[in-house]
């Protein structure tokens, strides 16, 4: 875990935009615990300025002249990994590259705003440097490649005799979790229970996320609608602008949205998707917070946990950061702290040791 302690964190830009250079600079150094050391136009200025430098954390706009961003980034992460926020344009093309440039190891990303350029990028202020101040802490490590589905998957698949709609993996993150949740997804079998999931992002991207796992994914994944039945080998990722709930419509789990105020500063929200867990899944539901900053998730998760939920945090090591899980742990709303790669699973190893009783609340 990095240590930025006394002294200010050192932040290069490299955006091909003067404006927005400019605009970032006055934001970032604007705040008593940050300062820029350097702004570059393209990646070829950034390379040089990082060895005079040597930044803590690194701002990076997805498209990039002379060379393309993701190349640069995956260079960067291979030969020099460091904390990398990405600034993204809130386009298609935008959110697409934005994945994948987590996928290479970006911590977090900010989008771009629409209109005024200038007035815009102020206005997020607080969004921009308080993801300067998370990866700065993030646990930054080369990434260990975790396979998409093919004949040798991780896990093999359940019995059928097993499979329920009446069991459910309730997932919550944030800071990191993309790439966690990617990984948690693509061991679970092609019948494993259903799946709800609240990952912070953005209105514009999740949809973009969704696709990319149902891609790599043996099980089914969308970005939930609301309405919609929850169905074994299927996962629901709450879209951008809403919460996501579970609730019940007669005997079947069915998903629904909400557009209320946020919670815990998120929209969506993870403790909002773990308490209707509790209260519609109860002991039927196996809930996982994984990497991610803040509480969000620790009392939904305790809720889920008194409700008769079995629950699973990720562990320190190999969080990016260990906020979420942390605070989960501290409060006991946890039965097991485990690696990422051995989640899943210990998941469906709990969900065998049930058999295929299910439990009606």
């Amino acid at each position: 875990m990095r240590k930025i302690e006394s002294m200010k964190i050192k932040v290069l830009i490299v955006d091909d935009s003067a404006l927005i250079r400019g605009v970032m600079k006055e934001i970032i150094n604007s705040q008593p615990d940050m300062e820029v050391v350097g702004a570059a136009p393209d990646p070829l200025v950034a390379r040089d300025l990082i060895k005079q430098t040597n930044p803590d954390v690194l701002t990076l706009d997805v498209e990039m002249p002379k060379m393309d961003g993701l190349d640069f980034l995956e260079r960067l992460m291979r030969l020099r990994p460091m904390p990398v926020v990405m600034v993204s344009s809130l386009t298609e093309k935008g959110s697409d590259i934005t994945m994948r440039a987590l996928e290479l190891g970006a911590v977090d990303f900010v989008t771009k705003p629409k209109m005024s350029i200038e007035s815009g990028m102020l206005e997020y202020t607080e969004l921009i440097t308080d993801k300067i101040r998370i990866a700065a802490r993030a646990n930054i490590k080369p990434r260990v490649k975790v396979q998409p589905h093919s004949d040798s998957a991780p896990l093999a698949a359940v019995r059928s005799t097993f499979v329920s709609s009446e069991k459910l993996i309730i997932i919550g993150a944030s800071t990191g979790g993309t790439e966690a949740i990617k990984d948690f997804l693509v061991q679970l079998p092609p019948d494993s229970p259903g799946v709800l999931i609240t990952q912070h992002m953005p209105e514009g991207f999740t949809r973009s996320f969704a696709n990319r796992l149902d891609k790599l994914c043996r099980i089914s994944v969308k970005e939930a609608e609301g309405g919609e039945r929850v169905l074994p080998g299927h996962a629901y990722l709450a879209p951008g602008h809403s919460h996501l709930l579970l609730v019940r419509s007669g005997a079947n789990y069915v998903t629904r949205l909400d557009q209320g105020p946020p919670v815990n500063r998120h929209r969506p929200s993870v403790d909002v998707l773990f308490n209707s867990a509790a209260a519609n899944a109860g002991r039927n539901a196996v809930g996982v917070i994984l990497t991610g900053m803040g509480r969000d998730g620790a009392a939904g998760m305790l809720e889920m946990k008194k409700a008769g939920a079995y629950n699973l945090a990720q562990d320190e090591a190999s969080c990016v950061v260990f906020g979420m899980p942390k605070e989960a742990i501290a409060i006991g709303a946890t039965d097991e702290v485990a690696p990422l790669h051995e989640l899943p699973k210990r998941v469906m190893d709990f969900f065998a040791s049930q058999g295929s009783r299910a439990v009606r609340v």
